[in-house]
């Protein structure tokens, strides 16, 4: 059905759904959270006379407060607390706005991310960046957690967390608690197991690092990879 034969208090809806969110106006919107009009003004209508009162501005019309809405006819205290918390949701969205990725351009770099979790441990971890084509952090996780001298990495979890991410490159760490930097050769066949497992997935492995006391070893600056 076309949109010009529904009721106008309708269209809001199913234009939405014909044609997505943002071919909505304003007040279309608003008349959505509404809800309905009153005898004299469709939803539309009155949503368009509330905005009109704040010069069709959100943020003038966030200031409101429950009781300035309500001496609009056919606007309860209901229908004030879901315009009300509608615009707070607004609010706490624009305020967590996803912040700018980090850049991955050396191993200082990748140290200077993981000696945040992994320095000063009693026990060993393992640590994971996952990374887009321009070298940003789309995400970073543990993967396992071990004893003093040791833990288990499953390559197959790694590499889903990946997948799951759309990263095109990761970057591993682990800590040793002892302060060695030395590679053990469980080190070196992880590193060898990962490596050989993003050829496939075509996910390629950075670096390995392994963090000390305030120190690290690079995998990729020592030529180990």
């Amino acid at each position: 059905m076309s949109i010009k034969f529904l009721a106008e208090d309708d269209r809001p809806r199913e234009k939405f759904l014909l044609k997505g969110k943002t071919s909505l106006s304003d007040s279309e919107l608003l008349a959505i959270i509404l809800g309905s009009g009153n005898n004299e003004d469709s939803a539309v209508e009155l949503a368009r006379k509330i905005l009109a009162s704040v010069e069709n501005n959100w943020q003038n019309l966030s200031k409101l407060s429950i009781k300035d809405l309500m001496k609009f006819k056919g606007i309860g205290e209901a229908k004030a607390i879901s315009v009300a918390a509608t615009l707070e949701i607004g609010r706490r969205k624009a305020s967590q706005e996803t912040p700018e990725k980090t850049s991955i351009s050396s191993a200082r770099d990748s140290y200077n991310v993981f000696s945040q979790h992994l320095s000063d441990l009693r026990t060993e971890e393992f640590w994971a960046i996952f990374l887009n084509q321009k070298n940003q952090i789309v995400y970073k996780t543990q993967i396992s957690k071990g004893g003093i001298s040791g833990t288990l990495v499953d390559v197959r979890v790694l590499f889903r967390i990946a997948l799951e991410h759309f990263a095109t490159s990761i970057i591993v760490a682990h800590n040793h608690p002892s302060g060695s930097l030395k590679p053990s050769l469980e080190d070196i066949q992880i590193t060898k197991s990962i490596k050989n497992a993003g050829e496939i997935l075509n996910v390629t492995l950075l670096d390995h690092l392994i963090i000390g006391d305030n120190s690290f070893l690079s995998f990729a600056e020592e030529g180990l990879l």
